[in-house]
């Protein structure tokens, strides 16, 4: 067992271990090889998280917007949590995610609002993507402004919905 991250180790030649499933009451959203997920825990509190799978071809070194908080992942309880997917390099110029949430404090905007205006200005900038986001009252807003984009979350009545296009 790996005492560093609790999974029992695996090699190519073996079965991968279980996947372990994370649960979040409002809302999740998962792309893959990425993961991202925005939540309303029970405490009421607001979570994001966010990983990647990273980037095919990259170039040695690069780090995409994912680790980065306010550009890929951002939460504050004042306003909203938020996870984004796309061309990490313009989301962290335009520092999307944590603009989504100064556009709800500042300037009074809607969830829905605020994150396409900050992910229009990431294409402004000539990034592509998506980002799913839920704020204090339970709204949700998943814009994107590619094709499409993997993407999920639990209604207030229990009913998983999944899509992939518009």
């Amino acid at each position: 067992m790996n005492s560093a991250c609790r999974t029992p180790p695996t090699n190519l030649f073996n079965e991968p271990p279980p996947l372990q499933p994370s649960i979040s009451r409002r809302t999740w959203w998962t792309t893959s090889p990425s993961v991202r997920n925005s939540s309303n825990t029970i405490n009421n509190s607001l979570a994001a998280a966010t990983s990647t799978g990273g980037t095919s071809n990259k170039k040695a070194g690069r780090i995409g917007d994912s680790p980065i908080i306010g550009a890929g992942t951002y939460a504050n309880n004042a306003t909203c949590a938020v996870s984004c997917t796309g061309d990490g390099e313009y989301f962290i110029r335009a520092a999307v995610a944590h603009e989504i949430s100064a556009l709800m404090e500042h300037r009074e905007m809607k969830l829905q609002q605020a994150a396409q205006a900050a992910l229009d200005n990431a294409k402004k900038l000539g990034g592509e993507g998506g980002l799913i986001a839920i704020d204090k009252n339970g709204a949700m807003a998943l814009p994107f402004n590619t094709n499409g984009m993997y993407r999920g979350y639990v209604d207030p009545a229990g009913k998983f919905v999944v899509e992939i296009y518009r």
